[in-house]
């Protein structure tokens, strides 16, 4: 069993719901090695440094989510998407701890060990196939330093960008966001940097 970081001690200790599932995931994820750390706010597992799990309290259920669980044998048929542009992550939902078996959740858990020790990535498909809203478009035609400010960006803060305008289902309030975001996007930043 890998050792307990305090900073987890105490997200376990303070929190209201899920208390009981939280532990029981934690104990499990420790009893398979992995390291522990408090990241995102949450109890995050990692295999030699990179991230496995992270256990994430929501209202309605606490979850285990697994960063790389696309490429995860959904050997149970528990696995369920965070959302419709996710390509990654998929999660074990708990609504109580006699839901949480220890011997499924491990067996999840070694294969994404696995999954790190073989070194699989996911194939993004949206970084390749990034399809601007056509107000984009017509904006970054017309204003060339904000074409290469975006070009820039990393392809994730692009995406993040990309969701955000499409997110608006009228023309004039894709346009109004575009405008709104134009000086972060000249400063280099990603729509929730500061």
């Amino acid at each position: 069993m890998s050792s307990r970081n305090p900073r987890v001690d105490a997200f376990v200790s303070r929190a209201k719901q899920w208390q009981g599932e939280i532990r029981k995931l934690r104990d499990t994820l420790l009893d398979c090695g992995l390291d522990e750390d408090l990241k995102w706010g949450k109890p995050c597992f990692a295999f030699h440094g990179s991230n496995v799990a992270i256990i994430q309290p929501f209202k309605e259920h606490c979850s285990l989510m697994f960063f790389k669980g696309a490429l995860l044998e959904d050997t149970h048929g528990l696995l369920r998407s965070q959302g419709v542009n996710t390509q990654s992550a998929l999660r074990l939902e708990f609504t109580s701890e006699a839901e949480i078996k220890k011997t499924v959740v491990k067996a999840y858990v070694k294969q994404a060990i696995a999954v790190e020790k073989a070194g699989r990535k996911v194939d993004f498909k949206a970084k390749r196939e990034l399809e601007l809203p056509e107000e984009l478009t017509r904006i970054l035609m017309r204003k060339p330093k904000l074409a290469e400010a975006f070009h820039a960006l990393t392809p994730g803060r692009q995406r993040g960008y990309v969701l955000h305008f499409k997110g608006a289902k009228q023309s004039k309030t894709r346009t109004a966001r575009i405008e709104k975001c134009i000086p972060k996007i000249l400063a280099g930043k990603g729509m929730n940097d500061r």
